[in-house]
């Protein structure tokens, strides 16, 4: 079952992203019942009023926010993933993690960035589900990002580089590394599941992953209690980003 041993500084919090009312139901039931099958507690990154048209392609869940609301009395953590995942201006790398590509927030006004986030936290609110934690679509930020998130009060985001959760600009951060499932040896970080896209044999796949390393798999809460700022992480962080801007295809 779930390790919360608070001892341990080497874990994985699933994170799952693009959940929405029209999504892929199927492939999602079954990762539920297998996390519950191992009582693992996910991030699912919700978004508040999905207009991407590629997800509305797939069917719709009705009593969508009736299920996001089980899930968090289940103890799963609920996070908002941007406000209506359309991406409408390009970074050309110069967003905060230098990802490159497309953006939802990156490039925009604060007062337009403070407006999405605002209307997003409405519709949480709207349906009975508080949440403090937040990541963007595509990894994409600015400064405005972060004034518009810390100002509306919300202080998590699950991104960034680093082996350790760590503080920046006033936001706490779990790193998320890596495209494919992959867990390191030692350190604190985040998947980044995609299941709109994935084929029977990436449920395969996730499920030997979750069958391997079900004890290190952690919940939000104890990873962002993990944070450390130490000058040996920090030294650790800024390498690691540096390798990672290199190699980050790799994975």
């Amino acid at each position: 079952m779930m390790s919360n041993n608070a001892n341990t500084n080497t874990g994985i919090l699933i994170r799952f992203d693009d959940i929405a009312p029209n999504m892929n139901w199927e492939m999602m039931d079954k990762c539920q019942e297998l996390l519950d099958h191992y009582n693992l507690k996910p991030v699912m990154g919700v978004i508040p009023d999905n207009q991407d048209i590629e997800l509305l392609k797939y069917p719709k869940r009705e009593n969508f926010w009736e299920t996001v609301k089980k899930w968090k009395s289940s103890d799963w953590s609920i996070a908002m993933h941007g406000y209506n995942h359309l991406y409408d201006k390009e970074t050309n790398k110069e967003d905060f993690f230098n990802y490159g590509g497309k953006s939802e927030f990156f490039g925009h006004s604060y007062e337009d960035q403070l407006f999405k986030i605002k209307r997003g936290l409405e519709v949480f609110k709207k349906n009975n589900i508080q949440i403090d934690t937040f990541f963007a679509p595509n990894h994409t930020y600015d400064k405005n990002t972060f004034k518009a998130l810390k100002d509306s009060g919300i202080l998590k985001i699950i991104d960034g580089y680093g082996l350790m959760p760590y503080t920046s600009n006033g936001i706490q951060f779990v790193p998320q590394l890596f495209y494919k499932l992959y867990l390191l040896p030692f350190g604190i970080q985040s998947t980044q599941i995609h299941i709109n896209y994935w084929a029977d044999k990436d449920f395969i796949n996730f499920k030997k992953f979750i069958e391997k390393n079900h004890n290190k798999v952690i919940k939000a809460d104890l990873a962002f209690s993990k944070i450390s700022n130490n000058y040996i992480n920090k030294i650790v962080n800024v390498t690691l980003k540096k390798l990672l801007k290199l190699k980050r295809f790799i994975f």
